[in-house]
């Protein structure tokens, strides 16, 4: 049984792909701030999957989370840094500072806070993928989404240097998921989020697609296909 460990599962796309994953016989890892909400995909997939509360901003919050999954699941085959957030909509000018502070300790902190505590013992292992979602805003720019913007460029040269680092058998990629109806993409696009696909939709696409990601791909920004 392969094993991946999804950061942020609670809902979104780390909801879906975790249920998708699980349907693909994977055995699922995960976290979410919040351990109340991680109740419900409890008892929806049961045994052998493990979802702790952990907060990827928080480094101790990290470890304890990182030393019950390396224990009770053992090294992850594919770990994908999902967790982030979203600014409210403003110019950056008027984006508040914690606002700011929290969204970068999130989608920036929060990755390395992860690639830290697991990746090592996927390197020991000799194996394994990791994959640091970034966003079309990873690659372009809109108004009034700076911070975000600003969050998702980085992981780009983070993954790329990640990459570069790693041993021969493993691979670190940047991906762009697409654009999803989310509860985030919501916050920013309004109504008009509804004419996107939800996020089972992608699932059904992104998990395949992701499941065959290997050491050919170390480097790669890619883009789930549509």
């Amino acid at each position: 049984m392969k094993k991946v460990l999804i950061t942020g599962c609670s809902r979104g796309l780390g909801l879906a792909m975790a249920k998708r994953f699980s349907l693909e016989s994977w055995q699922v890892a995960g976290c979410s701030r919040r351990n109340d909400d991680l109740d419900p995909l409890r008892k929806e997939m049961g045994s052998p999957h493990i979802f702790r509360s952990a907060d990827v901003a928080d480094e101790q919050s990290v470890y304890r989370f990182s030393q019950v999954i390396l224990e009770e699941m053992g090294t992850p085959d594919l770990l994908l840094n999902n967790a982030a957030i979203i600014n409210q909509n403003a110019p950056l000018w008027k984006v508040p500072s914690d606002e700011f502070s929290q969204l970068i300790d999130i989608n920036i902190k929060g990755v390395a806070n992860i690639v830290r505590h697991i990746v090592p013992s996927m390197i020991e292992a000799g194996s394994g993928v990791i994959v640091n979602f970034s966003s079309y805003w990873g690659r372009s720019t809109s108004s009034e989404v700076a911070p975000y913007c600003a969050s998702k460029w980085a992981i780009e040269g983070l993954s790329q240097a990640l990459a570069q680092e790693l041993p021969h058998g493993m691979a670190a990629v940047a991906l762009n998921p697409g654009i999803i109806n989310t509860s985030m993409l919501q916050t920013c696009f309004g109504s008009s989020a509804a004419s996107y696909p939800k996020a089972e939709e992608w699932a059904d696409l992104a998990v395949p697609f992701l499941s065959g990601l290997g050491p050919k791909n170390n480097g790669e920004s890619l883009t789930v296909p549509s």
